[in-house]
C-alpha cells in the first residue's frame, strides 16, 4: 500500500498568463478593455491590446493613403490606453502591452491569441445591428472554441 501526499495549494500559479482584448476605437471595446485591465491586475496576467487594422483595398485601388489613415488610428487608440493605464499607476500594477495586426478582425483577433499564447480573450459586443443577424467577431471568437472568450456590452 502507499502513502497518499497531502495535496498543496500552488498560490499563483493558477489562471491566466496573457489576456488578449481586442480594441477599435469603439465605446464597447473601450468597455472591453477595461474588464480586461481589471481581470489582467487581478491576475496578474499581461494584457495585450490588439488592434485589427482593416485592409481596405477599394481604397487603395483608388489611391487614398490606407495604410496612414489605419496607422493614425493605431496610434490614437495607443495613446488613449496609455492615458487610461497612467490614470492608475502607482495604484495598480498592471503590465500591457499594444499591438497591431492587419486583415479582418476575426482573422486578426484568432492571430493575435495564437502569436501571444493567449489564456483569455475580451472582446466588446458588436454595436452593429445586422451582426445579431449575420454573426459577429466575437459569435466568431465563441465558436472557434480555442480560448474562453468574454463579451462585454
Amino acid at each position: 500500500m502507499t502513502e497518499q501526499q497531502p495535496s498543496q495549494f500552488e498560490r499563483g500559479t493558477d489562471g491566466p498568463k496573457v489576456i488578449v482584448v481586442g480594441v477599435d476605437g469603439s465605446a464597447s471595446s473601450f468597455r472591453a478593455a477595461a474588464y480586461g485591465g481589471g481581470l489582467a491586475r487581478r491576475q496578474g496576467a499581461l494584457l495585450a491590446f490588439v488592434y485589427v487594422q482593416p485592409l481596405l483595398a477599394a481604397g487603395a485601388a483608388m489611391g487614398a493613403p490606407v495604410a496612414e489613415t489605419t496607422d493614425e488610428i493605431a496610434e490614437s487608440l495607443m495613446e488613449e490606453l496609455r492615458h487610461g493605464t497612467e490614470l492608475f499607476k502607482g495604484i495598480f500594477d498592471l503590465r500591457w502591452e499594444f499591438h497591431t495586426f492587419r486583415g479582418d478582425p476575426y482573422t486578426g483577433l484568432v492571430t493575435a491569441a495564437d502569436e501571444l499564447k493567449a489564456d483569455a480573450v475580451v472582446v466588446g459586443a458588436s454595436e452593429q445591428a445586422g451582426h445579431r443577424f449575420v454573426g459577429s467577431v466575437a459569435v466568431r471568437l465563441v465558436k472557434t472554441g480555442r480560448w474562453p472568450v468574454t463579451v462585454v456590452p
